[in-house]
């Protein structure tokens, strides 16, 4: 199965949710029955990446798919010498919920491609609206271990997970090229 060009904001009418399966039953939920609503209620955005060929319901697997949500964090969760630098309220971040990939294409780059177009298009959001970093909540270790090859840090722990960030200056040195 070959996977489009481009994400495309997730619409039902067009993409098969039901079929998607990335081996993490949480991240499976979130697409089945939670991204179309969170889009609905204005709190989220999920963009997926499309199959080339239909299922017999004339809808397009999804191969990969990213969510994403403004956010923010306390100045005080963030190491001292950044903190230092930033103003007493909420600092405004980027929050990417989700992020998962068909098991169908697993080992096959399609995480990695992923999250560049997740931010890529996250870069192009904070030419409107500015955020200081861009923040993931790691499911397990191996999710953890994938933003850190890619440069995210560890900020804090949120509900006994690793919250991950990447500065959006970090993001300026990569698209600004």
């Amino acid at each position: 199965m070959a996977w489009a060009r481009h994400f495309v904001e997730l619409d039902k009418a067009l993409h098969d949710r039901a079929s998607f399966d990335c081996g993490e039953p949480e991240l499976n939920l979130f697409l089945r029955q939670f991204a179309a609503k969170h889009m609905q209620a204005r709190v989220s955005r999920t963009m997926v990446l499309p199959a080339l060929e239909p299922l017999p319901n004339q809808k397009l697997p999804v191969c990969a798919f990213y969510a994403i949500a403004p956010g923010a964090i306390r100045r005080e969760t963030l190491p001292g010498a950044l903190a230092k630098k930033l103003p007493h309220y909420p600092v405004p971040v980027f929050l990417l919920a989700q992020l998962a990939v068909h098991k169908a294409f697993h080992g096959q780059g399609l995480g990695k491609v992923s999250l560049i177009k997740a931010l890529e298009y996250l870069w192009q959001i904070n030419a409107h609206m500015p955020a200081y970093a861009v923040v993931v909540d790691c499911l397990n270790p191996e999710a953890q271990r994938f933003y850190a090859k890619y440069g995210f840090d560890v900020l804090c722990e949120v509900e006994g997970r690793p919250r991950m960030f990447l500065p959006m200056n970090t993001l300026a040195q990569l698209f600004s090229r």
